[in-house]
């Protein structure tokens, strides 16, 4: 496991009441109410959240991949991401899939941005080796 040497931001929020609950974060600029997947209740859910974070970092990470190359990422780059929650062996476990959008990069390109994101990503290295993670290009 590897140690961290300098903390460079941590995120805090508070949680009540689980899937069926509220979440804030400390500054008040996350309010979210939960819910649990598949239902119609109103709020989001963990698996939402966690998509959305990720997308977000792995387009991140892509921006940091294209700029080594002296390049911008294009207008429109977009990451779709899935994450599922199932059960195998009696227990609870997530699985995903980014559907990457990168317009007008030729293919291998894009491909070699996309790889390397998913090797600097924080997310998708937490995610390394602990759950199936499938990398799609649009």
């Amino acid at each position: 496991m590897t140690k961290i040497d300098k903390v460079l931001y941590t995120g805090k929020t508070h949680t009540i009441g689980g899937r069926d609950g509220f979440a804030r974060s400390d500054n008040g600029q996350l309010e979210v109410k939960l819910s649990p997947p598949g239902t119609p209740q109103a709020g989001t859910n963990p698996e939402q959240l966690f998509a959305a974070g990720w997308s977000a970092c792995f387009i991140g990470a892509m921006g940091l991949a294209a700029g080594k190359r002296k390049l911008r990422l294009p207008a429109g780059t977009a990451v779709d991401a899935e994450v599922d929650l199932g059960t195998a062996d009696g227990g609870y476990f997530l699985q995903a899939r980014l559907t990457i959008n990168l317009p007008g990069l030729e293919p291998e390109l894009a491909r070699a941005i996309v790889d390397e994101a998913h090797q600097t990503c924080p997310y998708s290295k937490a995610t390394r080796g602990n759950i199936a993670v499938e990398l799609k290009i649009a």
